[in-house]
């Protein structure tokens, strides 16, 4: 089903659903942890060609764990924003315990 979404608040339930399996959860996890430590690396060593590995690793390992594991197209697709935004915040949800692994 196509929603449309007012919020990231009203957009953030739909996006854990999308996320139900916890090897899908776990790749996205270390994707978005990958792209973190290495945008932070490419700033602080002014290595910035190694940016180009954000998209790659991010979106590869999220990418695997929709396809293979949760079996749904990633939310990306549809809703790019708030998608991304969703790996930030249950990235953080993970690390918190509020999502669990």
């Amino acid at each position: 089903m196509d929603r449309e979404f007012q919020s990231f608040r009203e957009f953030y339930p739909f996006y854990l659903s999308e996320h139900s399996d916890s090897i899908c959860r776990r790749l996205h996890f270390l994707g978005t942890g990958l792209v973190i430590m290495i945008a932070l690396y490419a700033v602080f060593t002014l290595q910035f060609i190694m940016l180009w590995l954000l998209p790659v690793l991010g979106y590869g390992f999220a990418w695997i764990g929709h396809f293979v594991f949760e079996k749904n197209r990633p939310a990306t697709f549809k809703h790019p924003v708030y998608s991304l935004m969703g790996d930030f915040v249950m990235f953080r949800d993970m690390l918190t315990g509020r999502v669990s692994f």
